[in-house]
């Protein structure tokens, strides 16, 4: 449904996934796409220490109503869907594992954006995605 972008508009799962399909065009390959993924997110957090909508709202799922539902599964789906292309056409995985790995990333770094809020520290975003780096999970610069 929403993704707060530059602190100030909302993308809803059509845009989202144009946005992001632009966001191929400007690195113009799926691994550089992949390295700024999370920056994606960081920009919430440098916006007054925000949340992504998505994430926000989907923290609350319970409690919204079901067309809103709805649209939060969309976003989280068009995040994976996005992720896993980016995956398989980076050469890092395959059609089979793929799509858990897409909801890893997109659910690692969703975690990590909410940690670093809550501590209003966004140097720990930071740290924390450049620990996902090591660890493999996500594509670092030196690969």
């Amino acid at each position: 449904m929403l993704f707060m972008l530059f602190g100030a508009g909302y993308l809803t799962g059509p845009l989202l996934a144009r946005y992001l399909r632009c966001f191929v065009g400007n690195y113009l390959n799926a691994l550089k796409s992949l390295i700024r993924y999370p920056h994606i997110f960081r920009r919430s957090l440098e916006s007054q220490n925000r949340l992504c909508m998505g994430s926000f709202m989907a923290a609350e799922y319970d409690d919204l109503p079901e067309p809103v539902k709805k649209e939060i599964q969309k976003f989280a789906d068009v995040n994976v869907v996005w992720l896993n292309t980016q995956l398989q056409e980076a050469g890092i995985a395959s059609a089979e594992d793929g799509e858990k790995r897409a909801r890893a990333i997109f659910s690692a770094i969703a975690g990590a954006q909410l940690m670093a809020r809550s501590r209003n520290d966004i140097h720990l975003f930071d740290e924390i995605i450049e620990g996902y780096a090591q660890s493999g999970l996500l594509p670092s610069v030196t690969k």
